[in-house]
């Protein structure tokens, strides 16, 4: 059976059939001697008249009119039409087709191959339209720029961060813009490692005052400095590329601010596509897997935007490495960690509230607080520690309907720096604030810390619009012992932390660098 026909074949035909195969397909050509040429080049293709393209193929589903002569795939078109009104019709309109046989061919065809058509929507595309806009206004930023450029993503990066500024470099190279890839903290997470080393990554890891030693600078994955980074809050920005809303003024010489994609990945490979940059395998493997990580594998806040862009890097991405990166083995302190997380839970109507004390590598809450979130009856969790004067907090949810950014705003804007998602969240606490929240506060810092984190956590959650219903007469699973006498009420410790960073100015609160990190915007 003949699922294919094609009436005439000229250079587009050819490479069409090329592209498609030739498997239930037959050509009918009136000229002898290309017949032939086609039959030698492996396609099955006989002579005789295409203007009765019953006799030839009276079951075909598709025909494909594809001469180079207009006037001759007008005669074809409509002798198919006629002949075998159910089959999809396609039509190229042949080299220089006058408007009137482009539009007597657009009329009897399901399909119009019309290549000026298609070069003209090409060059409108690149040169008219607000996208086309972003692309030159961040190719006049880079350019005006002062090199070398320091494109610098969040401290302790995550893989969203990490490849869109690999990605902006290479926009940056293509326009011929001196830029290099810099961050501030620590790689810790395993995969995140595993994405660097694997991949060979070459970015710059940057000490205090290191910055002097750039002419401009770019931020991509959170949009001011000093919030999240730690470049000095006074530094001049060239360019911002971000999907996090922000929660204050953004400068920059480009802004471009998303929040409706799931990841700046996204965004630079959009970026890619204008400035007609192939991607690499290197840089295609680190934006896929920045998408997938940041939208969680395509199902948290995933746009169409966010598909698009990893059905295109997909061609280009090393399988092989990627699935290395993915499945790295846990470091003995994220598996310390998660246990300490599951011993010291306390469950209170779907959210889950854990302490895990003392930590190395604060990383490590963001890999427990996602784990814990598949308890069964789970649908937030708050994993939480000290390290180097600091309580970091970590905080996931899913099903809720609750907006744990603003949640976690609440409970810890007036004493630390907080926010994020509506479904990934997190906190930074100066541990010397708790000196000020009271003179009741005794025990342990574990304990102390348990009491504070734990009691405005549950205060926040209960007054939350949409969050899960409370219950007054709840039990904690786990009490660091002597915790009952450190109950301090929440009115009393907001008094104490008066004159404490309110978190008004904050930004982009992150509570750890890995794939499972929060990236979040306070």
């Amino acid at each position: 059976m003949v699922t294919r026909l094609v009436l005439g074949c000229g250079g587009v035909g050819f490479d069409l059939l090329q592209r498609l195969g030739d498997d239930g397909s037959i050509v009918v050509s009136d000229d002898a001697a290309r017949a032939e040429s086609l039959r030698e080049a492996g396609i099955g293709a006989i002579e005789g008249d295409t203007t009765d393209p019953a006799a030839h193929a009276p079951d075909a589903g598709v025909v494909l009119v594809a001469s180079d002569d207009p006037e001759r795939n007008r005669e074809d078109a409509v002798a198919a039409r006629e002949a075998l009104p159910d089959a999809m019709l396609i039509v190229y309109t042949g080299e220089g087709a006058a408007p009137d046989t482009v539009e007597e061919l657009a009329a009897v065809a399901d399909e119009l191959i019309d290549p000026t058509a298609a070069i003209a929507d090409q060059v409108l595309d690149r040169t008219v339209g607000f996208e086309s806009e972003r692309a030159r206004g961040l190719r006049a930023a880079l350019l005006a720029a002062e090199e070398p450029v320091a494109v610098v993503a969040h401290d302790n990066p995550d893989p969203d961060a990490i490849a869109s500024a690999i990605a902006l470099c290479k926009l940056a190279d293509r326009i011929g813009v001196d830029a290099r890839p810099c961050y501030h903290g620590e790689i810790s997470h395993q995969e995140n490692r595993a994405l660097v080393n694997l991949l060979d990554l070459p970015l710059i890891h940057l000490e205090n005052g290191d910055i002097e030693e750039y002419g401009g600078v770019a931020l991509v994955d959170h949009s001011r400095p000093g919030i999240n980074d730690s470049l000095p809050e006074e530094t001049e920005i060239d360019v911002v590329i971000d999907h996090h809303p922000p929660r204050g003024p953004v400068d920059g010489e480009f802004v471009d601010l998303r929040s409706g994609v799931g990841a700046t990945s996204t965004l630079l490979t959009e970026y890619l596509d204008r400035f007609d940059v192939p991607p690499d395998t290197t840089t295609a493997t680190a934006l896929l897997y920045g998408i997938q990580v940041d939208t969680k594998e395509f199902t948290r806040e995933v746009s169409g935007a966010d598909f698009a862009a990893a059905a295109s890097l997909i061609p280009a991405v090393d399988a092989d490495t990627l699935s290395r990166v993915e499945s790295p083995s846990l470091s003995i302190e994220t598996l310390s960690v998660l246990a300490s997380a599951i011993e010291n839970r306390t469950v209170r109507d779907g959210a889950l509230s854990t302490c895990v004390g003392e930590i190395r590598d604060r990383d490590a809450l963001a890999q427990a607080a996602e784990r814990l979130l598949d308890m069964e009856g789970v649908q937030i969790t708050l994993v939480y520690g000290f390290m180097e004067e600091t309580i970091y907090v970590s905080g996931r949810a899913r099903g809720s309907g609750l907006d744990l950014g603003e949640t976690l705003r609440d409970a810890f804007g007036a004493i630390g720096d907080a926010g994020g998602h509506a479904d990934m969240a997190g906190a930074q606490i100066p541990l010397g604030i708790l000196a000020e929240t009271g003179p009741d506060l005794t025990g342990s810092l574990t304990e102390v810390v348990w009491e504070v984190v734990d009691e405005r956590f549950f205060d926040a959650l209960s007054d939350a619009p949409d969050a899960p219903a409370a219950d007054d007469d709840f039990e904690y699973d786990y009490a660091p012992e002597g915790a009952a006498s450190l109950a301090v009420p929440h009115d009393e410790r907001e008094q104490a932390a008066t004159g404490a960073d309110d978190g008004a100015a904050s930004d982009d609160v992150d509570d750890g660098d890995g794939a499972g990190s929060d990236d979040a915007d306070a």
